[in-house]
């Protein structure tokens, strides 16, 4: 089955996952059908590209490509985020699409797989021309998308202002108030968790692997907690694991990494937060702000926590694509690590899959094995709670914190049972005595519900 061009190796890198995971399954056995839909499913049904121009703050006009890739709408309207940076290209878009398919599935809710952006650098350019960049790209892309068509939210570079700037220019393009984007301001149709909800999210599903492995003895109490990235994600996730009394022995940036012996606390936390909206480095953070100490933190530059954190009980890469290397995989497992759950996207090259599936399937026993989930199953909270902004929208109200907070956990145990069960049915391995595979329960589970939906509605025949 041939599935893309070589000029975009991040969506061959994500179908080949796909295509591995199924036919190293006993599913296109028990079920033939199935095949028909790879070839189907792996073709966009709408890629959109085009040219967005402003005006910077010099008086000159710049140029960048904008797109929306819309995957597949067969379990909804197209759902995915935007990015705004310089990688932004189309076999980067076509990969987070394509996995957002399947992660969407993952939900439980009503939702179809997309991805957009721009290829630019907001950092150094002020609100004034961001908010002109935002109005040029919802200029075009105004056209495309809709509440019950296709509901973008943030990704890498889009955060609340920008989804603040968009909503407003789609308002007055379109004469229309309605839930076209998620990540909103709760005083204009946000929900409150979604900015801790792929985090959260990603603690909720750690914990349910937890519970399943050790029979429910065992929590993130004393664990200790890689964590890389320090943006949004890992921000949530730590102050999650800090909460249930994990020890968070790490974050990290593009420029290098952070480790606590004795853990990063919620303070020092808040504080990245905060320095990060202004687009600090990890490095100048500790240097400028008190609640960092040089006898407890420790800075190394150009440095990715996996192989300088010491022993390390669960690892959560939050960072960026392909971040845990088949080298930095066997040092953490050699480090001790049992837990492996991504909030990124494709977190862990192909290697590093490989490392972290060894170690679970050829484990002497359920303790002694690692067990790994791609972010397709594990990260999928953010898009959650976009999906309950959604439902909110459409009724025109507000759910508390608790409510939304309660949903989350809830589909988060859900999706874990989903693919533990497509693991299990599906599964080729003969040892019984070591944990199911998750990453193939999460691409099973995933791409039955979407074929089955595209059976029913001719998209397969």
């Amino acid at each position: 089955m041939s599935s893309s061009q070589p000029i975009e190796p991040e969506f061959q890198q994500a179908y080949d996952e796909i295509v591995s995971s199924l036919t190293d399954s006993t599913l296109f056995e028990k079920q033939p059908k199935y095949k028909k839909v790879l070839p189907v499913v792996s073709v966009p049904e709408r890629v959109i590209q085009f040219r967005v121009t402003w005006e910077n703050d010099k008086g000159e006009q710049e140029v960048a490509p904008g797109f929306r890739v819309q995957y597949n709408s067969a379990k909804g309207p197209y759902k995915g985020g935007l990015r705004f940076h310089p990688s932004v290209n189309l076999s980067i878009l076509k990969f987070l699409g394509f996995e957002q398919i399947f992660k969407n599935a993952l939900t439980g809710l009503d939702m179809g797989g997309a991805k957009g952006g721009l290829a630019v650098d907001l950092k150094g350019r002020s609100d004034n021309e961001i908010r002109r960049i935002c109005n040029s790209f919802m200029r075009e892309l105004s056209r495309h998308i809709g509440q019950d068509t296709d509901v973008p939210a943030g990704d890498i570079g889009v955060g609340g202002r920008e989804i603040g700037y968009l909503f407003g220019a789609y308002r007055s393009y379109r004469n229309s108030w309605e839930g076209v984007l998620t990540g909103k301001g709760l005083n204009w149709g946000g929900s409150l968790i979604r900015p801790e909800a792929t985090g959260y999210g990603l603690v909720y599903y750690t914990q349910a692997m937890i519970d399943y492995a050790t029979k429910g003895k065992e929590s993130f109490a004393g664990k200790r907690v890689a964590i890389s990235g320090s943006g949004n994600v890992a921000q949530y996730a730590a102050l999650k694991v800090i909460e249930l009394g994990g020890i968070v022995v790490s974050l990290s940036d593009s420029k290098g990494a952070i480790f606590s012996e004795t853990g990063i606390t919620a303070d020092q936390v808040t504080a990245i937060a905060e320095a990060k909206i202004n687009f600090k480095s990890l490095q100048q953070i500790v240097a400028e702000y008190s609640v960092f100490t040089e006898d407890k933190i420790k800075y190394i530059d150009g440095a990715r926590p996996w192989v300088h954190a010491g022993k390390v009980d669960i690892a959560l890469p939050c960072a960026t694509q392909n971040e845990i290397s088949g080298d930095e995989a066997k040092a953490l497992v050699a480090a001790g690590v049992k837990f492996v759950a991504e909030g990124s996207n494709m977190g862990s090259t192909p290697e590093a899959i490989r490392v972290f599936e060894t170690a679970r399937s050829t484990a002497s026993s359920v303790p002694s094995a690692v067990w790994y989930v791609g972010g397709k199953a594990s990260n999928l909270g953010g898009v959650l709670v976009s999906g309950l902004e959604m439902a909110q929208n459409s009724q025109r109200v507000s759910w508390t914190r608790e409510t939304v907070d309660k949903e989350l956990k809830k589909r988060m145990i859900n999706c874990f049972n989903d693919c533990i069960e497509a693991a299990e049915t599906y599964s080729k391995e003969s040892n019984t005595s070591t944990l199911p595979s998750l990453v193939k329960g999460a691409n099973l589970a995933s791409f039955i519900k979407v074929a089955d939906a595209m059976f029913d509605q001719g998209d397969v025949f």
